[in-house]
């Protein structure tokens, strides 16, 4: 299945909270369900859950990397 990358916006506190949590082993429910609204807005299906890649390096917009599982548009 492909994978569909998501790219959310945030700021550089809760991002680096974010990549802690995930480098502790935790999860980020809020973050992890704004993914999955995000595959939604593009028309897209989850085939499974979001899994968390990272944070960018920007100075201005930081923003949460999701790699998310998507079910494919091809028909039977």
């Amino acid at each position: 299945m492909p994978l569909l990358r998501v790219h959310l916006d945030s700021d550089r506190v809760t991002a680096r909270r974010i990549l802690q949590l995930h480098q502790e082993g935790k999860t980020h429910h809020e973050s992890r369900e704004a993914a999955r609204d995000a595959v939604w807005r593009q028309g897209r299906t989850p085939a499974g859950e979001p899994v968390f890649v990272g944070i960018t390096n920007g100075r201005r917009n930081v923003q949460l990397l999701y790699d998310v599982e998507v079910y494919s548009d091809a028909a039977p």
